[in-house]
């Protein structure tokens, strides 16, 4: 049954990512958080409309209605080329997630008909799944693409036989519901840089609709790092801290590119509307039917 609508924050222990009692771990008082620095803060697109590519989209619409001379033709056109070639970078890496190859989760995943409920609405556990399962694949990068030289390692990740990764809790919002055909794009980033003494790091994940190119719901996960040697909490290796440092210097610099992107992209707009319908003494182009 699907629960609330978009918006609603759902806040839930999750499984594990491997299967040591996640509840005990919580609340021992030996499992207390070590705390990491934190990343520049809000991006530049925080205080935009979730909807925005699409707000642009019809900004742009408006001014080719009223009427645009051959260049602001070919400036709308090239305004437009570019959103649909980069909107992940655009809606995503101007909030700091990592797109490019051997960064994603999940890519263009297609959503079944089978994950909706019987509103016809993707399912609120199924959000949590497809976090559960990037987030495996976004530590598995690291094995195959990110840092092969320590392959063994990584992948031990996922096993109880020496250093794991737990999840501790997850809390998801929902933004729309999605619905069948459409596909999912979904990514992780770190939210704090890592150091010498992680035990436990936060990540944020996006999960993008494909059809609306925009965030269908957001999930924060606390995650523990766990040695199932001697039953308790351990840090991060020094080499998987350096990684995780290194990808969390790439985030900053990708918030700063692609923040940067958005906002020359919203004032060409701008520019386009104020040489358009809203010039002074704008009077609309009726085309043939000024002469009918």
């Amino acid at each position: 049954m699907r629960i609330g609508l978009a918006r609603l924050v759902l806040s839930i222990p999750a499984p594990t990512l491997l299967r040591p009692s996640i509840q005990h771990i919580a609340r021992h008082p030996r499992y207390q958080s070590t705390h990491a620095t934190s990343g520049s803060g809000a991006p530049g697109t925080a205080s935009l409309s979730p909807r925005w590519l699409s707000d642009v989209k019809t900004r742009i619409g408006k001014c080719i209605m009223f009427g645009l001379d051959p260049s602001q033709t070919k400036e709308a056109g090239l305004i437009l080329q570019e959103m649909v070639a980069d909107w992940r970078e655009l809606v995503a890496g101007s909030e700091g997630f990592l797109t490019g190859k051997g960064r994603t989760g999940l890519f263009r995943q297609q959503v079944v008909w089978g994950e909706m409920d019987s509103m016809g609405h993707v399912n609120n556990v199924v959000y949590n799944r497809y976090a559960e399962s990037a987030r495996v694949n976004w530590t598995m990068n690291f094995a195959n693409v990110l840092d092969p030289l320590h392959k063994a390692e990584w992948m031990s990740l996922m096993t109880p036989k020496d250093i794991g990764l737990i999840l501790r809790s997850i809390k998801t919002e929902y933004k729309f519901p999605m619905k069948w055909p459409d596909r999912v794009t979904v990514l992780h980033k770190l939210r704090d840089q890592p150091n010498s003494d992680t035990d436990h790091f936060m990540l944020d994940v996006l999960i993008l609709s494909e059809v609306h190119r925009r965030p269908a719901a957001r999930c924060v996960e606390d995650i523990v790092v766990y040695d199932y040697k001697i039953g308790g909490k351990a840090r991060l290796k020094p080499f998987m801290v350096d990684k995780f440092r290194e990808t969390f210097e790439l985030q900053e610099q990708a918030k700063e590119k692609y923040g940067s992107r958005v906002r020359e992209l919203l004032n060409r707009v701008r520019e386009l509307e104020q040489s358009s319908w809203d010039k002074v003494d704008a009077k609309e182009d009726m085309g043939s039917a000024a002469h009918g």
